[in-house]
């Protein structure tokens, strides 16, 4: 199972960093090299994430994500303090069609990824919550009739076996293709799912389930048209 340790770690270092803006500098480091595949240009064009990288001396890779003013040329680090178990992969990022929000989701290991969401502030984004997105979801996932019968360590917010939190794709264009009308850049669908693989005594778990986080509340809520997929995506053991 994934080492729980390393996201204590993480909780603890996020807490501490959602109360400090983005660590402001003249960019990356010497030792860091761009990874262009990565870069993300935000909607309004004056604002761009880019990703570097620098191998560490067990051969792994750290990686720091920075966002440029493309007027300017400020530049913010948007993970400041992540060290190599932290920043070990690359992330994905999406900017709200107002390019006002970034969301980043990054991987955590094998299966496991988070959600992060940043607010825009000027030239810099800064933590928009006071916990990764993908702990909150996973909060308001274990208050719902849904997770009954499924069990969570709530000390230990990573206990699930491959707990991956998704940002469902068309966020840049309000998710049209869902056949929603919603207000511009109002809401963040998020999916859901974890497993029981390697667990002696299987529950039920869910592949896929979805959600939707209000940008202007700060609130959760399953829309009545996502209830159908939802049901779907609830999995039961196969009766021995």
């Amino acid at each position: 199972m994934f080492d729980h340790r390393l996201r204590k770690t993480w909780i603890a270092l996020w807490l501490a960093l959602a109360t400090v803006a983005p660590a402001s500098a003249e960019g990356p480091g010497a030792g860091f090299k761009l990874n262009a595949e990565y870069t993300e240009t935000s909607p309004d064009k004056k604002v761009r994430v880019e990703q570097y990288a620098e191998s560490t001396k067990d051969g792994d890779l750290l990686h720091q994500f920075w966002t440029f003013d493309a007027d300017h040329g400020h530049a913010f680090l948007l993970n400041p303090g992540e060290n190599d178990s932290l920043a070990g992969y690359a992330a994905g990022f999406r900017f709200s069609p107002d390019s006002q929000w970034l969301v980043r989701m990054q991987k955590l290991g094998a299966g496991y990824q988070t959600l992060i969401l940043y607010r825009r502030n000027g030239h810099q984004f800064s933590p928009a919550t006071t916990k990764p997105l993908g702990d909150m979801a996973w909060d308001y996932f274990f208050s719902t009739r849904t997770s009954k019968g499924m069990h969570r360590n709530s000390k230990d917010p990573y206990s699930l076996d491959h707990a991956f939190v998704g940002l469902v794709k068309g966020m840049e264009e309000n998710y049209a293709w869902m056949g929603e009308h919603w207000p511009d850049s109002r809401y963040v669908v998020i999916s859901l799912s974890f497993d029981m693989q390697g667990e002696e005594k299987k529950t039920p778990w869910i592949e896929g389930w979805h959600c939707v986080y209000d940008l202007k509340t700060g609130a959760f809520s399953v829309p009545p048209d996502f209830a159908k997929d939802n049901a779907k995506a609830v999995k039961h053991p196969e009766p021995k």
